[in-house]
């Protein structure tokens, strides 16, 4: 006859064990599995294209990924609700790190983005990125977005780390602050004709520099959906295309001025790279030939002659999508573009399960960073788009963006694991 203390000791182990069973077939296989794959495959991707040289850090990309799974398991099981008394404090030492960045930060490549931690370089603006939305969560939660006068806040919040950004310069992540922004209060109830007029100013600053005839069309055209959209119409109307035509005057001088000459290089180039092969116009040069070099199937893993020979700068972290066309083909690349496009697919319906209008904000906001660094990192490599500097996520090397991805991986885990009709995911 078996004791009672086997005997509960058994029970214990099948008690156990039938819990992992059911965390297993509750796992989100799309939330954890995407990025675990993407972090792998870049791996040996930085692996190739650091073949050449005596110093790789391609192993060093697998251990900040794990690092921050590790750390994104952890924040899975803390609902997003008990990060409130913490956003403040948070929020105040990311903005104090990005004005130490002006003053002590390390500098690269003409722009001083980093901090030294410990001997490691740390980049506050990818933090920043992530604490912005999580704030912005919090602030529009409070009221929909229906009067100008509910804009003042969440402008107050993003303004900061926004312009701190800027001014290092950091161009890329800017508009990423800007395009979270945008996304977050149509969320929020903002209409969407609000957004257009706000977007609107890029459209003219282009036009301005381009094509300055078409403001005698543009302008009014932007005055009078201020005049349907805005309360005081006549006097909305009237102020908007005074913004409108100070933004066409201020722009030439902005560009000459306020834009350094390799961004204003990055903003034109791409239209004809040809114009400068061997300056601003060969980083997408290189890249094209890298990814049409790979054809359907590609030259296979650690194989691409190209990635090998180095001749694309930066291939490791903004340009890692051209060794996966290399080396992957056409078909790599589509698998890629699809893991992402799932993984903001399952985001979405996180975000639109959410028990609280916090989480549904904070997850809206996550997919709206990682939807413009996924789509403006691609198209710069393609061709379609200017150099901006910005990482594709959990692909490009950088421990900074890989720990800032696993971390709003975490949170929208937890989101998922509360959500409305998801119950239970690890």
């Amino acid at each position: 006859m078996p004791s009672s203390l086997d005997v509960l000791q058994k029970r214990t182990f099948v008690g156990r064990a039938g819990r992992l069973r059911k965390n297993f077939r509750n796992l989100d296989l799309v939330l954890w599995g995407v990025p675990i794959a993407l972090v792998f495959v870049s791996g040996l991707l930085i692996a190739s294209t650091q073949r050449q040289i005596d110093y790789a850090v391609w192993y060093q990309h697998w251990i900040t990924g794990g690092v921050g799974l590790l750390i994104a398991i952890g924040l899975a099981q803390v609902p997003l609700e008990k990060t409130r008394p913490c956003l403040l404090p948070i929020y105040s030492i990311i903005v104090l790190s990005l004005i130490a960045v002006r003053f002590v930060g390390t500098s690269a490549l003409g722009a001083q983005r980093w901090l030294s931690v410990g001997g490691v370089n740390v980049q506050p603006s990818e933090f920043a990125k992530l604490v912005a939305i999580i704030v912005l969560a919090a602030v529009l939660e409070r009221r929909k977005v229906t009067r100008l006068i509910h804009l003042l806040q969440p402008l107050t919040v993003i303004f900061l780390p926004w312009v701190l950004v800027f001014i290092q310069p950091d161009l890329g992540t800017s508009l990423v602050f800007g395009f979270l922004f945008l996304t977050m209060l149509y969320w929020a109830g903002m209409p969407f004709e609000w957004a257009l007029l706000v977007l609107s100013s890029i459209f003219t600053a282009v036009l301005s520099g381009l094509f300055p005839w078409l403001l005698l069309i543009w302008i009014p055209l932007m005055g009078f959906l201020a005049y349907r959209s805005l309360p005081g119409k006549n006097f909305a109307a009237a102020i908007t295309m005074s913004l409108q035509g100070l933004v066409a005057v201020i722009t030439p001088w902005l560009w000459m001025n306020a834009l350094k000459d390799y961004q204003r290089d990055r903003l034109v180039l791409f239209l004809d790279p040809a114009k400068d092969p061997l300056g601003g116009g060969y980083h997408l040069l290189q890249s094209k030939v890298g990814i049409g070099s790979g054809g359907l199937f590609g030259t296979g893993l650690l194989q691409g002659q190209l990635t090998k020979l180095r001749f694309i700068p930066e291939q490791h972290t903004d340009f890692i999508f051209s060794a996966l066309g290399e080396e992957t083909g056409f078909l790599g690349t589509m698998l890629v573009i699809a893991g992402f496009f799932l993984l903001i697919f399952r985001l979405l319906t996180v975000a639109r399960e959410a028990r609280t209008d916090f989480e549904s904000l904070f997850v809206i906001g996550v997919v709206a960073m990682l939807l413009f660094q996924v789509v403006v990192n691609i198209f710069m490599t393609i061709g379609l788009g200017p150099v901006t500097g910005i990482p594709l996520p959990f692909l490009s090397y950088g421990r900074s963006a890989m720990l800032m991805n696993f971390i709003a991986l975490g949170l929208c885990v937890s989101v998922a694991r509360r959500g409305l009709k998801v119950s239970s995911y690890l």
